[in-house]
């Protein structure tokens, strides 16, 4: 049998593309671990936040946002921009920047700031509030792009490692380490930190997409955090954190470049994360009773790459999405969705330009590099 479309990824952007083409035509997913959501999807921060990737993805996540909150995937929470007298340029910057995005951002007072902060240090006086940001269901999410994908035929094969990727006869022959083989006429590579390696694989220029590792540590402090804590992230970018169930989830903010990999945390990691909190408040940590780390990958210009290779047409890219791919999943996958089978915008792609992710961006600078 050969599929109109074999996705390569089974995380969150394999499994939205597929569920959004699934309704038009036969997709195969592939796989390769023991089941979809193992790396990047499975370790997000979980949250939904309008600045997340620059004025470039906002309209992607502001898209995204509607069909999120309309089928039950947020939940209210609020973000704050923290900082200190010196960072009031940085502050003043920020809002600037997503001046004419559509971004709601409003200045806090200090006082403000520590009725929702508490412990937070006196120096830190400054503050722009995000009142739209919210918790995402991430495993939730996930679970309702795969079903819907199952209840529209979508085959979904795990433990499918790619080994070879040959174009042949009009289609994708496509080999895994034990043996397996299927066909597809369109190859869409949504294979997180590995796509520049599925590329290779298929015969197709590498973008030079970049995965980072990021750290998250949970921390049981005294008191409890509260319940309505808001996200709070550093203006300068050096760190983020948010309650659950009375513990703090902490991150230093941290891109450490890395090879695709099952990613571990570093001990120096946590305790820099912990240092620069401990800066910030005056909570008492009593215990780190988790810490992870996942892989964000960024394209070059770092905005997300959606669209058919110049040099090879069947073979589509839906990749680079950094840490902001789980917020921007449906306005994403519609879009990418809408390109694979020749379709108009519609309502939640209306405001999107395709244009600005397209993969034709880099094709000068290759050409410029064989030259």
């Amino acid at each position: 049998m050969i599929h109109d479309f074999a996705v390569i990824g089974a995380g969150m952007a394999g499994a939205s593309i597929a569920a959004e083409l699934a309704p038009h035509a036969s997709v195969l997913v592939l796989e390769g671990e023991e089941a979809p959501g193992y790396h990047a999807t499975g370790r997000s921060a979980a949250f939904w936040e309008e600045c997340y990737g620059g004025p470039g993805v906002v309209p992607l996540t502001l898209a995204s946002g509607t069909y999120l909150g309309e089928h039950g995937f947020l939940t209210p929470r609020g973000a704050l921009y923290v900082g200190r007298a010196e960072d009031r340029a940085a502050m003043d910057a920020h809002v600037a920047t997503f001046a004419a995005t559509g971004v709601t951002l409003k200045r806090l007072a200090p006082d403000a700031l520590a009725d929702k902060v508490p412990h937070i240090r006196p120096e830190w006086s400054e503050a722009l509030h995000q009142p739209a940001c919210a918790d995402i269901d991430v495993a939730g999410l996930h679970q309702h792009y795969l079903g819907a994908a199952r209840r529209h035929g979508v085959t979904i094969a795990c433990r499918a490692r790619i080994t070879r990727i040959v174009r042949e006869s009009g289609a994708w022959t496509i080999t895994s380490e034990r043996g397996e083989t299927w066909r597809a006429a369109m190859l869409v590579n949504a294979a997180g930190a590995w796509v520049d390696q599925i590329a290779g694989l298929a015969g197709v220029r590498p973008i030079g997409i970049n995965p980072f590792r990021r750290t998250v540590a949970v921390l049981r402090v005294a008191p409890h955090a509260p319940a309505d804590l808001p996200l709070v992230l550093d203006i300068n970018g050096g760190f983020y954190f948010k309650p659950d169930a009375g513990r703090l989830w902490l991150s230093p903010h941290d891109e450490i470049p890395s090879a695709p990999c099952d990613a571990a945390p570093e001990e120096i990691d946590v305790a820099v994360a912990i240092d620069r909190f401990m800066a910030v408040t005056d909570w008492r940590i009593e215990a780190v009773e988790r810490r992870w780390a996942g892989l964000r990958s960024f394209a070059p210009d770092r905005l997300p790459v959606y669209g058919a290779d110049p040099e090879a047409e069947s073979f589509f890219w839906f990749a680079g999405q950094g840490g902001f791919g789980i917020q921007t999943a449906p306005a994403a996958a519609r879009l990418g969705a809408q390109l694979l089978l020749g379709q108009g915008r519609d309502a939640m792609t209306a405001r999107i330009d395709p244009a600005m992710f397209t993969p034709l961006r880099f094709q000068s600078a290759n050409q410029a590099q064989s030259a």
